[in-house]
């Protein structure tokens, strides 16, 4: 038994995570900020992630084999937890994501190593306490909060005074992490995204779906699947630094907007647009990724064929009269 604590992301995929740490026997303890609860029989600790001050004061004399850390957004979060957690556990788990890659275009799929963490900026002096900028930062944040906890990187401080080429803080004692490069997830009647919803809409209706000229396909993983790959990831393995999870077979828009169609009915129109707002999962350029790390380091991932026609039913639900 490990003891495991989950920080935020007790919703979709993270309660699916914590009911498998559970399940396998593992002690676990949730923090967050207070405003959603957690399950019965789990610990739950409540404070701000961004105020080091109330994070040290409930973890006071806590440590934990695990740390699975599944809102970290932004490199003033990754030197605050990196800072507090540095001697409090074994092993830091971050959940990352494939945005990590925004700016790849490559047709083939990319592997961790296309990211390079020593070359990444760090900028905490950013305004990232401000919802949109995060929001629209969202690939650029988990980049940086990355590089914070690989002790790579350079960039400024918080105060703005390290200039250009100082080093990113975080680079003291080495720290055991990973992070994990999470795909779009798909799946679950629980799903807040409403990217499969904007789909079931207008396939219904017969809209117009707006997609680019030059559509490619991405990679994907069901959110069961990667609720186990989590927990894989924390109790069941120790590699560190990141890795790419997601199912076998990408997907196009074409093929999600089929199972769709059979499930809702309707008919799926695209519209092609050179410029100007695309629909949800689908893009104008190729940056899949590429999961055999994780199949190296012993994972077994299933098809995206295996589990589409489920992931669509459980989202969308089944054909309406």
């Amino acid at each position: 038994m490990k003891d495991v604590l989950v920080i935020g992301g007790n919703r979709y995929f993270g309660k699916r995570l914590i009911a498998l740490l559970r399940e396998s026997g593992h002690r676990v303890t949730i923090l967050n900020r207070g405003s959603s609860g957690a399950p019965d029989g789990i610990e739950h600790l409540v404070a701000d992630r961004d105020d080091e001050t109330a994070l040290e004061s409930v973890l006071a004399g806590r440590s934990f084999d695990v740390v699975v850390d599944q809102v970290c957004y932004t490199p003033r979060q990754a030197e605050i937890a990196r800072r507090v957690f540095a001697a409090r556990t074994r092993r830091y788990v971050m959940t990352s994501t494939v945005e990590v890659y925004e700016y790849e275009d490559s047709a083939a799929p990319v592997a961790e190593d296309a990211l390079d963490l020593g070359t990444v900026t760090v900028d905490t002096g950013a305004a990232w306490e401000d919802p949109e900028f995060r929001k629209a930062h969202y690939g650029e944040g988990k980049r940086q909060a990355e590089a914070v906890f690989a002790g790579t990187g350079t960039g400024t401080g918080s105060d703005g005074g390290g200039g250009a080429g100082a080093a990113a803080d975080g680079g003291g004692p080495p720290f055991a992490w990973a992070s994990v490069r999470v795909a779009h997830v798909l799946g679950g009647a629980d799903d807040f995204t409403g990217r499969l919803d904007h789909y079931a809409r207008r396939i219904r209706a017969g809209e117009p779906i707006a997609v680019p000229v030059v559509n490619r396909p991405a990679t994907y993983v069901y959110v069961e699947e990667i609720a186990a790959f989590l927990a894989w990831a924390a109790v069941g393995a120790d590699f560190t630094g990141p890795v790419n999870a997601h199912s076998h077979g990408p997907l196009t828009t074409a093929e999600i907007c089929a199972e769709i169609e059979r499930r809702v009915g309707g008919r799926t129109v695209f519209r092609e647009v050179e410029v100007g707002e695309i629909s949800p999962f689908s893009f104008s350029r190729s940056y899949g990724m590429d999961n055999s790390r994780a199949v190296d380091l012993g994972y077994a991932f299933s098809h995206s064929s295996a589990w589409l026609a489920d992931a669509v039913a459980e989202t969308v639900g089944e054909v309406t009269t």
